[in-house]
């Protein structure tokens, strides 16, 4: 296992600066107002040939009345302390020691781990007399640095690495399913991640919009990793007020380049709105697997055909992606939850499911044979060949004397037919049209 390190530190000192900084990369949102980190995010990191995973936390309070938040981030910033293998605390040259600084400083002195103070903002590297002040800390001596500008940030990570532990053993990379849950706010995401982890891995809140990153979380299940990315509620664009906010719907979008299994979530009770379509169309344009999980399912009234209409109207809604599988489940009670992993397992496998030439090209005579198309202008469209071309999706090359002619409801039909033999069941296909000079 690579060695943890967590950024702690009261808000709005420059932690998710520092963590981007670190990481190589914008991975956090980075914004000048503080409370804009909330959950653990984290990243991998390397520095001279030593590995190690970052975590970024929010900015610790202990005066909590005016921020509803403040007792759930500072629970999840003692989460990453309890995590780390080392801590850096992170403060503010600028603003100088302040009793929340004291507080933190108390937090870490009780803990048996190594602490790096990283004090940032530091303007002038010849006169370092604001950085002496934070010896009364007590936490060692201060490291300058500017993360926004990189100064200083080698000879931090050059302390870091040599106070980090030795690897228990490198990790295998590129095993793990990637899954990303995404849907509108206030929808349940952060609960389900929750529940499949076993922890309070993520905050929850009634308050639409808690979640302002793409969080990765790791879960290991019957022998098999899972790579979960909890996203935060896409809303419609006339409803994004905050610029925080719109950075966080174009991470839930990357989140879903990053997966190969999208679960959308539903709201039970409010049914599939118009904003649901949306997303479901960016998970079936981006050809990513698409389980449809109706949350909060235990709360409206049901007779035996609740389920059943509630499957019609999606499959009449989502006629472009009728080829997801629903699951109806409640993040409450854990009702069907056991069933979320098996079936994105199954997706997974038909989204990399490869098919025989031969037996491809079978499939598509008999279907030929069966309904042949119709004919356009006099001319009839003659499918000569097909071979698959790739996968995630499944991805297959039709050869045809003149795509032009061809309808799209007979484009459906082909695919129809290839579903029955082949199943690709949760997943998009890609039927490319391509024309042969020569009929063979």
């Amino acid at each position: 296992m690579k060695p943890v390190v967590a950024i702690v530190g009261r808000a709005n000192v420059g932690k998710s600066t520092l963590f981007n900084r670190l990481c190589g990369s914008r991975h956090a949102i980075v914004e000048d107002v503080s409370g804009v980190t909330r959950d653990r995010l984290y990243r991998d990191g390397d520095w001279l040939g030593r590995e190690f995973t970052l975590i970024d936390t929010g900015g610790i309070e202990f005066n909590t009345k005016e921020n509803p938040f403040a007792d759930k981030v500072k629970e999840q910033a003692v989460l990453a302390i309890d995590e780390a293998d080392l801590i850096i605390f992170l403060v503010d040259a600028k603003t100088g020691v302040t009793d929340t600084d004291q507080e933190v400083a108390g937090l870490l002195r009780r803990q048996s781990k190594p602490v790096i103070l990283a004090v940032n903002k530091v303007d002038n590297f010849a006169d370092l007399s604001p950085v002496y002040d934070f010896y009364q800390l007590g936490i060692g001596e201060p490291i300058p640095i500017s993360a926004t500008h990189g100064m200083n940030t080698g000879d931090l990570l050059d302390t870091m690495v040599a106070l980090l532990p030795e690897g228990e053993g490198e990790e295998k990379e590129g095993d793990y399913l990637p899954l990303a849950l995404v849907g509108r706010p206030n929808v349940g995401k952060s609960s389900l991640v929750n529940r499949l982890l076993r922890e309070e891995r993520v905050i929850v809140s009634d308050i639409p919009g808690t979640t302002r990153d793409a969080i990765d979380s790791v879960l290991q299940k019957n022998g098999r990793e899972y790579l979960i990315i909890d996203t935060a509620g896409m809303r419609k664009k006339g409803k994004i007020a905050e610029t925080t906010e719109r950075y966080s719907v174009a991470r839930g979008l990357k989140a879903v380049n990053r997966c190969d299994v999208a679960i959308l979530v539903l709201d039970a009770a409010s049914g599939l709105a118009e904003q649901d379509k949306k997303i479901a169309g960016f998970i079936d344009q981006a050809g990513k697997g698409l389980l449809i999980l109706v949350n909060k399912w235990d709360l409206p009234e049901k007779d035996e055909k609740t389920m059943d209409r509630f499957d019609a109207d999606l499959k009449q809604e989502l006629g472009f992606a009728s080829y997801a599988l629903t699951l109806y489940v409640s993040a409450k009670s854990g009702k069907r939850l056991d069933k979320i992993l098996p079936l994105a397992d199954f997706i997974s496998e038909q989204h990399s499911r490869r098919v025989a030439t031969a037996r491809l090209n079978e499939v598509i005579r008999e279907a030929v044979l069966l309904n042949p198309p119709p004919l356009d202008g006099g001319r009839r469209l003659k499918l000569l060949y097909a071979t698959q071309v790739g996968v995630k999706p499944p991805t297959i090359v039709i050869f045809v004397n003149e795509p032009k002619i061809l309808h799209f409801s007979y484009e459906r039909y082909i695919e129809n037919k290839l579903r029955e033999n082949f199943g690709f069941a949760g997943t998009p296909i890609r039927l490319l049209w391509r024309k042969r000079e020569r009929e063979e």
